[in-house]
């Protein structure tokens, strides 16, 4: 009997080590936090949630933005489009009626300049005007940073912070007002996983993002009388978009002469249909990115001391591969050639 009882502790004890490595590598292998890749699998559907929706994107020019547009059109929601740059505009709408049974006047192109704040009031109107609501703001618009911060203008940090944390909230005010008198809305900005962690060479990115994260998390629980009203922080790690060939840099006038390889990266149409879920299911925080990334996330969140002494020594090959002209996040996913 004895003998019996042993060798089934074995069996046991073997059955449940062979249950924790499939776990483990599921979680290797996984793109998304476990809430997030949980609601993919047993949640709300985009398909389903999203059709005749109004959701106005902001930085919808291109990256993120862009691909969210051709997604968001193909399920059938009706979209305010808006970035800088006009005739990019023009041209994701032209795609978005090509790939979908959208009409000319379910997508608006609206320009917008995050920057120029006194202008939100109008284009908010404007949204309201043509389509009579907004179910949906994803804050998307801002720009990345690629400078050692002994080398850059304080002029770089007043418009990152600008542009992506005072440009999304004056936005965000106009686009409230009118949710709160609807008593239902989603509001979601598309923040970073730097939003959660430090990085080397992007000190104001980070700033800007911690902020983001900080300002949202606080206005939730704001808005406890308006249990319709949903506010939703998409942290995305590194992905395939061209954010990389628009990032500051030490000086404003100054772009990046060598962006590097992006195609180890998330691939932006993932990184997207995860957003779309993570919308659909209310999710107030989803991070979305392939390792290493996403375990140093639940490293800072969970063991602190780790993540600063493992970013310690990452964050010298990310300087040592901007320094070479190669992207700074390659050396986590291939051998860089020395």
């Amino acid at each position: 009997m004895a003998w019996d009882c042993g060798w089934a502790c074995v069996v046991a004890l073997l059955l449940g080590a062979v249950a924790l490595l499939r776990l483990a590598l599921r979680w290797v292998r996984a793109d998304g936090d476990l809430t997030l890749l949980w609601a993919e699998w047993r949640g709300r559907r985009p398909e389903k949630e999203l059709p005749g929706k109004v959701v106005w994107v902001t930085g919808a020019s291109s990256g993120i933005g862009e691909e969210l547009a051709y997604q968001l059109a193909k399920i059938g929601a009706l979209l305010a489009l808006s970035a800088r740059r006009q005739d990019e505009l023009e041209r994701v709408k032209k795609r978005c009626l090509e790939i979908s049974s959208l009409s000319e006047n379910d997508i608006l192109v609206l320009r917008l300049d995050l920057t120029e704040r006194s202008s939100h009031e109008a284009a908010t109107k404007a949204v309201l005007q043509h389509f009579g609501r907004i179910d949906i703001l994803v804050n998307n618009g801002g720009r990345s940073q690629r400078s050692l911060f002994v080398d850059t203008s304080v002029d770089v940090y007043n418009a990152i912070m600008e542009l992506n944390y005072l440009g999304t909230i004056s936005l965000t005010k106009h686009v409230l007002n009118h949710m709160i008198e609807r008593k239902k809305g989603k509001i979601v900005t598309v923040s970073s996983v730097m939003g959660i962690m430090g990085a080397p060479l992007a000190t104001g990115y980070c700033a800007s993002k911690h902020a983001l994260q900080g300002f949202f998390n606080s206005l939730r629980p704001e808005l406890w009388e308006y249990p319709g009203i949903v506010i939703t922080n998409i942290c995305p790690g590194p992905v395939q978009s061209k954010i990389i060939h628009n990032v500051f840099t030490e000086e404003l006038t100054k772009s990046l002469e060598k962006p590097g390889d992006q195609s180890h990266k998330m691939s932006t149409d993932r990184c997207v249909r995860l957003t779309l879920v993570s919308i659909v299911n209310d999710l107030k925080e989803a991070w979305i990115s392939d390792n290493p990334y996403l375990a140093v996330c639940y490293l800072w969140q969970y063991a602190p001391t780790w993540a600063w002494w493992l970013l310690g020594r990452i964050g010298k090959k990310r300087i040592q591969n901007f320094k070479r002209g190669v992207d700074a996040d390659a050396s986590y996913y291939q051998k860089v050639a020395a």
